[in-house]
C-alpha cells in the first residue's frame, strides 16, 4: 500500500497529465502559450495542486514527460541550453505565481471582483484618497469593470513571450 507521500505524488502526476505538451512543429511561441494556459487551467481545476506541482518528492512519469517536452520544444526551436533554462524558469514562475495569487484572492469572477472593489471603495476617506491616489484609482475602476483573471493572465503571458522573442539572442550567463 502506498504511503501518503506516494499518493500525493500520484495525484499531482494526474494533474500533469492534463497539461498540453508543447511541440516545436507548432512554433515555440504558440506552443509555450498553449502549455502555459493549459497548466494554469489544470491548476484552476485542481486548486489543491497549486504549490505542489514542483514540490519536493519523486516526479511521476507525466511530470517528467511534460518537462522534457517543454525543454525539447525550446531546444528544437533553436534556443541555446541556457536560454531554454531561462524560458522554462520564467514561464513556470509566472504561471505558478499567477495561479497562487488567483487561489488566494477572495473573488473568482470579474463581477465578484467588482463587488469586492466597490465594498473597499465605499470605506475610503479623504485622507486615504490623498495618501493612496493610484491605489484608489485601481479600486474605483475595478468597482465598475471588475478584474478578469483570464484576460490579465493572457496579457502578461504575451508580454513575457514577446520579451523572450526579442531578448533571447542577447541573453548571457550571469555569474552568481
Amino acid at each position: 500500500m502506498a504511503n501518503k507521500q506516494e499518493l500525493l505524488e500520484g495525484m499531482v502526476d494526474l494533474v500533469w497529465s492534463e497539461v498540453a505538451e508543447p511541440r516545436a512543429r507548432d512554433g515555440w511561441k504558440p506552443a509555450m502559450r498553449e502549455r502555459a494556459a493549459s497548466l494554469r487551467n489544470a491548476m484552476l481545476r485542481h486548486r489543491w495542486a497549486v504549490g505542489l506541482m514542483e514540490a519536493a518528492g519523486k516526479p511521476g512519469p507525466e511530470n517528467l514527460k511534460q518537462h522534457n517536452a517543454m525543454l525539447g520544444c525550446l531546444r528544437e526551436s533553436g534556443f541555446s541550453f541556457r536560454s531554454t533554462v531561462h524560458v522554462m524558469s520564467l514561464l513556470d514562475a509566472y504561471v505558478y505565481g499567477f495561479a497562487l495569487q488567483q487561489k488566494m484572492l477572495s473573488f473568482e469572477t470579474p463581477e465578484e471582483s467588482a463587488k469586492a472593489a466597490a465594498d473597499t471603495h465605499a470605506g475610503e476617506t479623504a485622507e486615504a484618497a490623498e495618501r493612496y491616489p493610484y491605489l484608489l484609482e485601481v479600486v474605483s475602476e475595478l468597482a465598475q469593470s471588475g478584474y478578469d483573471y483570464d484576460a490579465e493572465f493572457i496579457v502578461g503571458l504575451d508580454v513575457l513571450l514577446d520579451g523572450v522573442e526579442k531578448l533571447r539572442g542577447s541573453w548571457r550567463v550571469v555569474e552568481s
